[in-house]
């Protein structure tokens, strides 16, 4: 692997309304394709493990085994190591860390996990290489990816169509995959992979309060998160595009009928 490498511009970025979002997904509503092999005294590698809410879950299924979570934000990991505390696991630690360049000895977890990373990289088959590299010979890799444009909605509304177009060209612009969750069998079958096993789950909003919150969030990542930052840098829209589009994601949230689907691909695999 050469020295080299990529420079991933995260299209999200770590504004307090996309770390709150990220801090909501548990082992249970986000990896449930990986807990049946969360089993006690196994290793476990959580790869960009964000604010460390689905890692500390891991920990505690695996105890006494150790889960290590690993994330490019220093920022991050720091809110990671004090959820730790706050939940009392011991047999969790943090760090910062790059994904193309895990500081790991080969064959070192039982469970090597990524969950919403792929899409993010614009070298994701050279991330699956190196989560290869550190899993166990018997051990799996599992990685979890939503699809944008797999993702519906009702009622239709003009506003949300200008989102998912903006998200995908911000996105493609940082030259990452925002329908990564289609591809995460030849990304994995790419990396040398020899045993893929596919599977999908959804996130679903159409309660009031699950509407409600989703709205919310994506509402504030529309104008504040670095969504925006690079929708305006990069000419793809403005502050009134913005702000019309935020507009929109707050009346699909106050409808009584309203649903958002989100689709994701799932795959554990071994090499």
């Amino acid at each position: 692997m050469s020295e080299e490498q990529p420079d991933d511009v995260y299209s999200h970025g770590h504004h307090e309304s996309v770390v709150r979002a990220h801090a909501s997904r548990t082992a249970e509503n986000s990896a449930a394709f990986v807990v049946p092999y969360l089993t006690p005294g196994a290793t476990v590698l959580d790869v960009g493990c964000g604010p460390g809410s689905i890692t500390c879950d891991f920990a505690g299924l695996v105890a006494p085994g150790r889960v290590t979570g690993l994330d490019r934000s220093p920022e991050v990991v720091a809110q990671a190591a004090a959820l730790a505390v706050e939940r009392g696991m011991q047999n969790v630690g943090f760090a910062a860390g790059n994904i193309y360049s895990l500081d790991f000895e080969d064959d070192s977890f039982d469970v090597v996990h990524a969950h919403q990373v792929l899409q993010h990289l614009t070298d994701p088959v050279a991330a699956l290489r190196q989560m290869r590299r550190v899993a166990r010979a018997g051990g799996v890799v599992a990685v979890r990816d939503a699809d944008f444009h797999g993702m519906s909605w009702y009622p239709a509304l003009p506003e949300l169509d200008e989102w998912m177009e903006l998200y995908q060209r911000i996105a493609r612009r940082n030259g990452a995959e925002p329908d990564a969750g289609r591809r995460l069998v030849s990304w994995a079958q790419a990396a040398g992979f020899t045993d893929v096993a596919p599977s999908s789950s959804n996130w679903l909003y159409a309660t009031g309060q699950q509407r409600r919150w989703q709205a919310r969030v994506w509402g504030e990542r529309v104008l504040h998160s670095a969504f925006a930052d690079q929708a305006l840098e990069y000419g793809f829209a403005n502050a009134a595009d913005l702000a019309r589009i935020s507009a929109g994601w707050h009346r699909w949230g106050s409808t009584d009928d309203g649903w958002f689907l989100i689709p994701n691909g799932e795959v554990l695999a071994r090499g």
